[in-house]
């Protein structure tokens, strides 16, 4: 990697001020002697490409990619060439710079299933899905080579909806998954595993795109989202009995793999995992202080 004496990394996209990201870096940063320093670089889409276009210019040698933009960056990246499967999915949420050029990767895959086969298993089991976004891209791809019995999604643009279906028939041609109309098309009822992959709970004024009526005991509800840590869908869950997950999990995981991957180190994973997450408990302590 090529790399100033100033090493500068961080997270693009639009919100980003809401992020534990950094907190978790920079406290892996310090604990293993790694010279590098992660910050927010928070772009509205307008800016995307004027903010590409000056990074090589830049002391950015490694950037995360958030909502909106997972998509979006490809156009300025080269995927891993080993990562045939990215050129697919065409998601990516870590790129770094290498050898005079920027490379895509995705950690939100591994990430997403380490975090969610420690709760539950999704092995023969239905799943319903709320967005069709870059990150809902990685979480179906996770869901059908786990051996998903049933996906069915649902995103306001259906068109981003049957990408996803059509995405995963090329990758798994027997896997059993639709686009729904409705979000009462989902028939949430009738499944096993409920996915929140949109940012509606970011903030305190997004309304609950689930009705408590649509909810059961037997379901586990996981939302991607992790700040606030318990947002209203994971509520409404709990108030009837559902078992529930927030995305911090995720965000742990792919964040040390990140980690990985910009620093070349080879400290053991599980030690930065355990660095990262003292990070995340002493930055989730920060917001909890200033409610």
């Amino acid at each position: 990697m090529e790399q100033s004496s100033l090493e500068l990394f961080g997270l693009i996209g639009y919100p980003v001020k809401h992020s534990l990201s950094p907190v978790m870096h920079n406290a892996a940063f310090k604990k293993f002697n790694i010279s590098g320093k992660y910050g927010l670089y928070e772009k509205k889409p307008e800016e995307l490409e004027s903010f590409f276009k000056s990074l090589d210019k830049s002391d950015i040698y490694g950037l995360n990619v958030t909502v909106p933009y997972k998509e979006k960056v490809l156009k300025f990246v080269e995927l891993e060439k080993e990562d045939a499967y990215l050129k697919i999915i065409q998601s990516v949420n870590t790129i770094v710079r290498m050898n005079c050029k920027w490379i895509g990767f995705n950690t939100d895959i591994p990430g997403f299933e380490i975090s969610l086969k420690e709760n539950f298993n999704p092995a023969n089991k239905k799943t319903a899905m709320l967005g069709a976004g870059g990150v809902a891209r990685s979480v179906a791809y996770v869901l059908a080579k786990s051996g998903a019995e049933e996906i069915c999604i649902f995103d306001i643009d259906k068109r981003k909806s049957n990408n996803i279906v059509n995405m995963v028939k090329e990758l798994f041609p027997n896997m059993k998954i639709s686009a729904a109309a409705s979000i009462e098309a989902l028939n949430i009822k009738g499944k096993d595993l409920l996915i929140n992959a949109t940012p509606i709970g970011l903030k305190k004024e997004d309304p609950c795109l689930i009705k408590k009526e649509m909810l059961h005991e037997s379901l586990f509800v996981y939302d991607l989202i992790y700040n606030p840590m318990e947002t209203k869908l994971l509520s409404l869950a709990k108030g009837v009995g559902s078992k529930v997950s927030n995305g911090l999990g995720m965000l742990l995981y792919q964040g040390a793999l990140s980690f990985v991957i910009f620093t070349g180190t080879d400290v053991p994973i599980n030690e930065i995992v355990d660095e990262m997450r003292i990070g995340l408990k002493e930055g989730i302590k920060k917001i909890c202080m200033k409610k």
